[in-house]
């Protein structure tokens, strides 16, 4: 028997389609092949959208009855066709059997007929471009943002050990009890950028505010938030040291360090921490006696507080970097605890490879956790309308 082309009529009433069996020879049709052929949907509903989904339709009724299809062709409705051509069928005659998967195909054609008819399809592909817009214009912000800090910073090395530590106490003021507190530019007010912990620290917060005014007189999508530029400046003063580490390796060969920084570095591993970009301001200052004064602090009140907010010995010993300026120095504490000696063994090895792989990922890590303590990350923050353009008034 030859194949048969169908055709599904659609009618005005998205919720009514017809098949058509044609007995033609259609150019898409070949064994195990379907192709769809969409026109004059334009002539429906402005808001339907394209077809996604695919069928093959096996012979399953007998059309030898085109009544009601001669009506439909030569009503004064119009019609939308979608050919899904081809199968031969697998039987003779008039007899009919299918299988289960044709009608879990066809069930598949009618949910897609319906999709279309209540323009469920366009909707998401206009949520999916919105999506894609909102995306392109939070990684160009933030782009922008890491440039300006990583110069910023490459001219003042001196404040690196104070916005490690900005990007630290600002995040440690969590509480997990109350779920209050955390990484929310609290420390920015002066009642709480006063308090013991934070001594010396005014500096790093100048830096930051020079950078963010900046930020904010080019922003489309509003001013960013300090609890964000606070955490990015960290991730800039890390991104600083590891880099500081390879030129170092390469006999101060500045040249050399970068291309050594490029093959080897982590830069890879930040991709977590770049989405969780969008978070909230506190409008006052954090409860006060939430912060070891690191410097003054017991091994054993450090580990308290890390595993009080969700961490413990080992980021503890990976971000000894963020203690204090002298990180020889708050090692050598660190080590004296049997829970956190392994673990700085293990990073001071790292160090001292080429790559420094277990102690630069393992620090990105846990930075990243630290970094979205308390705080419930908005993703559509810094996004703004895109204009839409008119493409009938075009001139070509």
């Amino acid at each position: 028997m030859d194949p048969y082309d169908w055709e599904i009529w659609i009618t005005e009433n998205p919720q009514k389609c017809i098949l058509h069996k044609t007995k033609t020879h259609s150019p898409f049709s070949s064994d195990n092949s379907f192709s769809f052929l969409l026109s004059s949907l334009s002539h429906h509903k402005p808001e339907m959208g394209g077809v996604s989904f695919l069928s093959t339709v096996p012979s399953f009724t007998n059309t030898t009855n085109h009544q009601h299809l001669t009506t439909l062709s030569s009503s004064s409705h119009r019609s939308a066709v979608i050919r899904c051509s081809k199968i031969e069928p697998q039987v003779s005659g008039e007899s009919l059997a299918f299988h289960r998967r044709d009608v879990l195909k066809l069930a598949g054609t009618a949910v897609g007929m319906e999709l279309i008819g209540n323009g469920f399809i366009n909707n998401v592909g206009d949520a999916k471009a919105a999506d894609l817009n909102q995306r392109r214009q939070r990684s160009e912000f933030q782009s922008k943002i890491k440039i300006l800090l990583s110069t910023t910073i490459k001219a003042k090395p001196e404040l690196v050990p104070s916005l490690l530590k900005l990007a630290l106490n600002d995040a440690m003021t969590y509480d997990k009890a109350t779920k209050s507190g955390g990484a929310n530019g609290s420390i920015r007010f002066s009642s709480e950028l006063s308090r013991a912990e934070n001594e010396g620290l005014s500096d790093g917060l100048s830096l930051i505010e020079e950078v963010k005014k900046e930020i904010d007189s080019i922003s489309k999508g509003g001013p960013i938030s300090y609890a964000d530029i606070i955490q990015l400046a960290g991730q800039s003063a890390v991104k600083f040291t590891y880099l500081a580490s390879a030129i170092r390796k390469c006999g101060g060969n500045e040249e050399k360090g970068n291309l050594l920084y490029t093959a080897y570095g982590s830069a890879g591993q930040w991709g977590l921490f770049d989405r969780n970009f969008g978070r909230s301001d506190a409008t006052e200052a954090d409860p006060e006696g939430r912060v070891p004064q690191w410097g003054k602090a017991t091994v054993q009140e450090m580990k308290d507080k890390f595993i009080a907010v969700g961490l413990g010995p080992r980021q503890l010993a990976v971000m000894s970097a963020f203690l204090g300026p002298d990180q020889a120095a708050t090692e050598q504490l660190l080590a004296t605890d049997p829970q956190v000696a392994p673990w700085v063994q293990k990073y001071q090895r790292s160090r001292e490879t080429v790559s420094q792989t277990d102690y630069e990922v393992d620090l990105i890590t846990a930075f990243t956790k630290l970094s979205c303590l308390g705080q419930q990350i908005n993703f559509e923050a810094y996004t703004y309308p895109v204009e839409r353009i008119n493409l009938s008034k075009l001139k070509l």
